[in-house]
């Protein structure tokens, strides 16, 4: 059901017109010369620049070097070459889709390490090579697909199913596109993964501004291809569900809506949560804390009017919005006190908060194939390297601080980062230093985190906050004065669709069904007594080891499309036979049970309350594709109508 790429959709499609010599020269002094020697190929099909002495040097770092270990020779030659071909009058692309043999050879080239060839259609996909859609056309005119969340998986479902001919309807509460990158204004609020892999593999934007992007540009970007995609005539904004119940007899879905002008009714052919993980903030309560008399919210309902220069504040929690606010705060507030239950690591990205060069952003939007491959380095090094190093190793002597050897090198890393960054502060250092595995909460990239805690306006308090007084916060037996308090308390991630209100087969209530926090769904995606029920970013389906939530959010897509194409065809209800779920549950718990994120020494948000690991998937982000690449219909029992 995969459709292949088509001649017509080739990159290059259009007559070649000459790049600009002087413009492409300059920009060429900011290449990533893997990625260059890449396009190279593609343009020539010369087997020359996948060879010695164009081999690129292996770089692990998230944000490589730009000279790929060539010599100053190699690299004058390579440029030389791609300016004489990219500023000629005819150019006709001797390679597109390198198909599996060539693309293994390729990418393993470029990264300058052998690439397991189970990757090769998946990145090709990635690259848009491939088209990660379903060859399926709807012929009849079946009710709407209803789709909760205009988020980003919202978005790329409207764009399949436009694709597939299938009406649908998505209700979003806000009134924009967006979801988390919508409701989340807070200062510095940026994404954490390379926005070059955080991005769709179809309509991509190149031309972002930094390699992790703000707030307002990701948004930007939603809101642009919800245009593009032709979604936004089927968006209802500001319509929330309020609740669904399944209607067996007619193999339906009864939806129930609030918008502004009341309350209605939708019947659905499929029900689809796209609501995502960090949709409902988690509002911590404390003593007290009515009676404060400054400003309290959370970091997701970041007011448009606060003002926060030269007041006291209070940051509750140094999860990643912390990490982000408090850096960003620090210099304009009065005061800043940081409120920790517990240290984090967090990993060193050097050129974190570098902006892209101009010559760098020139050649994504301008080269052909450039942004393809710029796209693949950064998938592979943000992506599957890290699993493995997270596995427990049962003979390792020191396993209440690292799971493995590796792990521990790891450790000792970001230990160095930290003592660096606070030398000569034995306090800070002392209250700063985790002494549970890197890696077993949450990646935190440092954004000045360290550097900011040694300003003399900012306290770290490590006493656990007792009650709100009208003044401030009181933590051990200090008062504290605050004039802001924030929470920067995360999110609830342990209902997940169980939030809809749903009622599924025989009355069975989805609440009660996850009730005790055990949230289970078939590869994160459906669950028994559910028909015609699907979710996006489900349980199991996070991501901890690395990798781009939009990268499983399209592999979730495609598996839920092939679902809706079947219920079509067959006019049909399926519903995920309970032993297959179950076997699935034991497979990922017991996966699980050998990662790093079920180490007794963790608290975690990735758990739940009974130490069960919900939230994120044990997966390499290969397997996971494999397995949602299509539905297999023996997992499912399936009722016909026709």
């Amino acid at each position: 059901m995969i459709k292949r790429m088509k001649a017509e959709d080739v990159i290059v499609s259009e007559p070649w017109r000459p790049l600009p010599k002087i413009e492409t020269a300059e920009a060429l002094e900011s290449a990533d010369l893997r990625v260059l020697l890449m396009v190279m190929h593609h343009l020539t099909g010369d087997e020359k620049w996948l060879l010695a002495p164009f081999a690129p040097q292996r770089d692990v770092n998230l944000i490589s070097d730009l000279d790929a270990g060539l010599s100053d020779e190699v690299q004058r030659h390579l440029k030389t070459a791609a300016l004489d071909l990219l500023t000629s009058e005819t150019l006709s692309p001797a390679i597109h889709d390198p198909g599996e043999a060539l693309m293994q050879r390729m990418i393993s080239t470029c990264l300058g390490e052998a690439i397991p060839p189970e990757y090769n259609l998946m990145l090709r996909e990635e690259m848009g090579f491939q088209d990660r859609g379903v060859d399926w056309r709807c012929k009849t005119a079946p009710p709407p697909v209803v789709i909760v969340g205009a988020g980003p998986s919202g978005l790329i479902i409207g764009k399949r199913l436009v694709d597939m001919g299938v009406p649908y309807i998505i209700l979003e509460k806000n009134e924009e596109v967006g979801g988390t990158w919508f409701e989340n204004r807070y200062p510095g609020c940026a994404v954490d993964t390379p926005n070059h892999a955080y991005s769709f593999s179809f309509g991509r934007r190149q031309d972002w501004s930094r390699y992790f992007s703000p707030q307002s540009e990701l948004l930007s970007y939603l809101v642009e291809r919800s245009h593009e995609f032709g979604v936004r005539d089927n968006i209802r904004f500001q319509h929330e569900l309020t609740g669904a119940e399944w209607d067996d007899k007619a193999g339906r879905w009864r939806c129930f809506v609030r918008g502004p002008d009341g309350d209605y009714e939708i019947e659905a052919l499929a029900l689809v949560s796209a609501i995502g993980p960090l949709s409902k903030p988690r509002i911590k309560r404390f003593d007290g804390d009515e009676s404060f008399s400054g400003t309290r919210f959370h970091s997701a309902e970041w007011p448009g009017d606060v003002d926060l220069k030269g007041k006291h504040v209070a940051v509750i929690g140094t999860g990643a919005s912390s990490m982000q606010i408090c850096p960003t705060i620090a210099a304009e507030v009065a005061s800043l006190t940081i409120y920790q239950r517990t240290p984090q690591w967090a990993r060193f990205i050097p050129r974190f908060k570098e902006a892209m060069p101009k010559g760098a952003r020139w050649l994504l939007q301008n080269v052909p194939y450039y942004g393809e491959w710029f796209r693949a380095t950064m998938l592979w090094r943000y992506g599957d390297g890290l699993l493995r190093t997270l596995r427990r190793d049962p003979d390792w002597d020191y396993p209440e601080r690292s799971m493995n050897r590796i792990n521990d090198r790891h450790r000792e890393q970001m230990a160095n980062h930290i003592l660096s960054e606070l030398d000569g502060r034995p306090d800070l250092i002392e209250k700063a230093m985790p002494d549970y595995p890197p890696y077993g909460k949450r990646i935190l990239l440092d954004n000045g985190w360290f550097r900011m805690l040694r300003r003399d306006n900012v306290e770290l308090v490590i006493d656990a906050v007792q009650r709100f007084e009208p003044s401030g916060v009181v933590a051990g037996d200090a008062l504290y004065e605050a004039d802001v308090v924030v929470l920067a308390t995360g999110f609830d991630v342990t209902q997940s669709a169980a939030r809809l209100n749903l009622i599924g087969r025989g009355g069975v209530d989805l609440a009660e069904q996850w009730a005790d926090e055990e949230i289970t769904a078939y590869i994160g995606i459906t669950a028994p007594n559910f028909p015609n029920f699907f979710i996006c970013q489900g349980p199991g389906t996070g991501l901890a080891h690395g990798g781009s939530a939009i990268f499983t959010s399209e592999c979730q897509i495609r598996y839920i499309t092939g679902c809706i194409a079947e219920i079509i065809d067959r006019d049909a209800v399926m519903e995920v036979r309970e032993e297959v779920h179950d076997n699935y549950m034991d497979r990922l718990n017991a996966e699980h049970r050998e990662l790093i994120w079920a180490h007794p020494g963790l608290t975690t948000y990735y758990r739940n309350k009974n130490g069960r690991v919900i939230s994120i998937m044990p997966w390499r982000l290969v397997d996971f594709w494999e397995m949602s690449r299509a539905p297999t219909m023996d997992d499912f029992h399936v009722r016909s109508f026709g």
